[in-house]
């Protein structure tokens, strides 16, 4: 059964299918911190979607990951490095993009499953 959680009009955050969950793109509430400081914030609100779903960061099957600034891809690593479980490291794309508004440094997207 589809099932979608906190929406509105544009868009879902979260939505799942079967075993399967998706998320929107996150990004920074507090776009004012720098890389590592978006990262984490970003980071801490996937796992609260990920809860939301039944579900959580060692069920990752892929991640997408936008920067702003490929020279900073360091910081962001460093982040997501210690959040990632390395035991069940998802598959990941990341990519230097302009993003929906300049002081947006990163966003992230992931798909996950639920445990059976």
């Amino acid at each position: 059964m589809l099932q979608r959680q906190h929406s509105n009009q544009r868009m879902s955050q979260l939505v799942t299918f079967g075993n399967l969950v998706w998320t929107a793109g996150q990004v920074a509430q507090d776009p004012s911190q720098d890389m590592a400081g978006q990262t984490q914030q970003i980071l801490n609100q996937i796992d609260k979607l990920l809860a939301d779903a039944g579900t959580e960061k060692r069920h990752l099957i892929s991640a997408n990951i936008w920067v702003s600034d490929i020279a900073q891809f360091a910081q962001m690593n460093e982040i997501w490095d210690a959040w990632v479980d390395s035991e069940n490291a998802p598959v990941r794309a990341c990519v230097e993009s302009r993003l929906a508004r300049p002081e947006l440094l990163v966003e992230i997207q992931v798909v996950a499953a639920k445990p059976a």
